[in-house]
């Protein structure tokens, strides 16, 4: 295929084309007579190691991102048969590279436990008498409670 050019994903961010490695397959599914002599189903692969400008937070959550879909030499493989133009195939799996790469750069929130308030315990233990009580009065008058 022709030169690639970088997957750029912020100002600092960019997947450089040395990293990208395209091919075009026959895609699968409906299509006739196309779907046979066409390649446009686009298979890229992208080494992680070389993405630049990646701190090593983020380098770690993209590899926990990018697990399940590594190949042998552990590069990430992304494919395309959305559309049956080759280019626009092309275009949507670099996109789906740039998201999984800024997905890996938002830091997760971390979450700190909360603890139920006054009121709230006050009211869990109101309703917990309220209905011990309407048990007890359905009980028999004569079973000793």
């Amino acid at each position: 295929m022709g030169a690639m050019e970088a997957i750029v994903v912020t100002g600092s961010v960019r997947v450089p084309a040395h990293a990208l490695e395209v091919r075009a397959v026959r895609a699968s599914g409906p299509g006739g007579q196309n779907v046979n002599k066409v390649a446009t189903k686009v298979d890229l692969r992208v080494d992680l190691g070389a993405i630049e400008g990646l701190a090593e937070a983020a380098r770690a959550r993209l590899a926990a991102l990018c697990r399940h879909r590594l190949d042998a030499d552990g590069r990430l493989m992304v494919t395309s048969q959305r559309t049956r133009n080759q280019a626009r195939n092309l275009e949507d799996a670099r996109e789906k590279v740039r998201a999984l790469v800024a997905a890996a750069l938002r830091e997760p929130r971390v979450r700190r436990p909360s603890r139920p308030g006054g009121a709230a315990r006050e009211r869990r233990i109101s309703e917990k008498k309220a209905r011990g009580a309407l048990k007890r009065g359905r009980a028999r008058p004569d079973d000793g409670w």
